[in-house]
């Protein structure tokens, strides 16, 4: 096993994390959560992952075959579905506010300081 996947997967997680805290737009930091939000894929792929595995049918080859874990790729597809909608959700939520308050920057968004 390589360490070589995590150490990705962590890069891209603090790349996302830093275009959020420096973001001056809200678009940007959705895109930028969407980013720190991929990270859990390579994450998935890199836990999933089996040296000469093949894919979890065992119709036609013995079940000593080394396999891949079906389990995890199913949290990976279900880790993308999630993603999808809680980016569209939260640009819908920035349409709003831009309709609202005819801005999209965080600072200037008075009403929202407590």
């Amino acid at each position: 096993m390589s360490v070589l996947p995590y150490l990705i997967a962590g890069w891209i997680f603090l790349i996302g994390v830093y275009g959020m805290a420096t973001s001056r737009n809200l678009v940007h930091a959705v895109g930028c959560l969407s980013v720190a939000q991929s990270a859990t894929y390579v994450l998935l792929l890199a836990i999933g992952y089996r040296r000469g595995g093949s894919a979890p049918v065992f119709s036609d080859v013995p079940t000593s075959t080394v396999t891949v874990d079906p389990v995890v790729q199913a949290l990976a597809l279900t880790d993308v579905v999630v993603g999808a909608t809680v980016t569209a959700l939260l640009l819908a939520l920035v349409v709003q506010v831009q309709k609202r308050h005819g801005t999209i920057d965080p600072d200037e968004l008075s009403e929202l300081k407590g």
